[in-house]
C-alpha cells in the first residue's frame, strides 16, 4: 500500500486546486444542510449513522476536509473541529463559507500522511472521501493513530472494493488498522436507497442498492476511554 510515485503528494494537491471550482457548489449544499448526508447518495446521519451521538467537547480532526463540511456539522454538534487539507483552493472555499455560515474553526494546509499535530490531540479522526482516497493508507492512517488520544476513534468513508479496484481489499485495511493501533468496532454499507437518483458515475442506484459501492469504517485507537459508541 505504500508502493506510492515519489511526488503523489504533488500531484494531489495540484489536482485539488484544479477541481476545486467543481467543488463549491456542493460544499455550500452541505453547509446549509440541517443534517449531515453520507456519500453520493446523500444518505442522512439518521438512517447511516457515521458520526457519534455526543461529540460535544470533543477535539476532532478532518483529514482531507475539502471544503470542511463535515467539520462544519461537528461544530454544530459541540465538537471543536480542525480541518486540514493539502489544496490551497480547497481551503480557501472553507473559509468563504465560514464568513457565509458565521461559523469558524481552524483551517490547515497540510499533509494527512505528515500533520502538523502533536501527538495525541484528537479524541476522534474523520474522513469522508479525503484522505481515505487521496492518501496512501499505509501512511495515514499510523499517523492518525499518532494524533489521537488513547480510545480515540478513527472514522473515514471510502470505496467498496466492488467498485474501485485501487481500495486496498477490506483484510488487508483491517490488517493495517490493527498494526496501528486501532480495533475495528464496525463497518457499515452504504447501500443506495430506494427512490434516489442517478448520479454521474459508473455505478446505478439499482446496482448499489444490492451491491453497496461505499462504505463506513469505524475504529477505536486502543485505551481506555473515549466518545461514546454510534448508535
Amino acid at each position: 500500500m505504500t508502493e506510492q510515485p515519489q511526488d503523489h503528494a504533488a500531484i494531489n494537491r495540484a489536482y485539488g486546486d484544479g477541481r476545486a471550482g467543481g467543488v463549491a457548489g456542493t460544499g455550500q449544499r452541505n453547509w446549509a444542510a440541517t443534517e449531515p448526508i453520507w456519500g453520493i447518495w446523500d444518505i442522512p446521519q439518521s438512517r447511516l449513522p457515521v458520526l457519534p451521538d455526543d461529540v460535544a467537547g470533543a477535539d476532532v480532526v478532518e483529514l482531507g476536509c475539502g471544503t470542511a463540511y463535515v467539520s462544519a456539522w461537528l461544530a454544530r454538534r459541540g465538537a471543536r473541529p480542525v480541518g486540514l487539507d493539502s489544496s490551497r483552493r480547497h481551503l480557501a472555499a472553507a473559509r468563504a463559507l465560514q464568513e457565509r455560515h458565521a461559523l469558524r474553526f481552524p483551517l490547515h494546509l497540510g499533509d494527512a500522511e505528515a500533520t502538523p499535530f502533536a501527538d495525541a490531540s484528537f479524541d476522534l479522526a474523520i474522513s469522508e472521501f479525503g484522505a481515505s482516497v487521496w492518501h496512501d493508507p499505509g501512511r495515514w492512517i499510523p499517523e492518525a493513530a499518532r494524533i489521537l488520544r488513547p480510545a480515540g476513534q478513527l472514522i473515514f468513508m471510502r470505496n467498496s472494493t466492488l467498485l474501485t479496484e485501487s481500495s486496498p481489499p477490506r483484510g488487508e485495511l483491517i490488517g493495517l488498522l490493527r498494526a496501528s493501533g486501532f480495533v475495528l468496532e464496525d463497518l457499515l454499507e452504504a447501500r443506495a436507497p430506494a427512490g434516489v437518483a442517478s448520479v454521474p458515475g459508473p455505478v446505478t442506484p439499482a446496482w448499489a442498492a444490492h451491491w453497496p459501492a461505499e462504505e463506513v469504517w469505524l475504529a477505536r485507537r486502543i485505551g481506555t476511554a473515549g466518545l461514546g459508541a454510534v448508535a
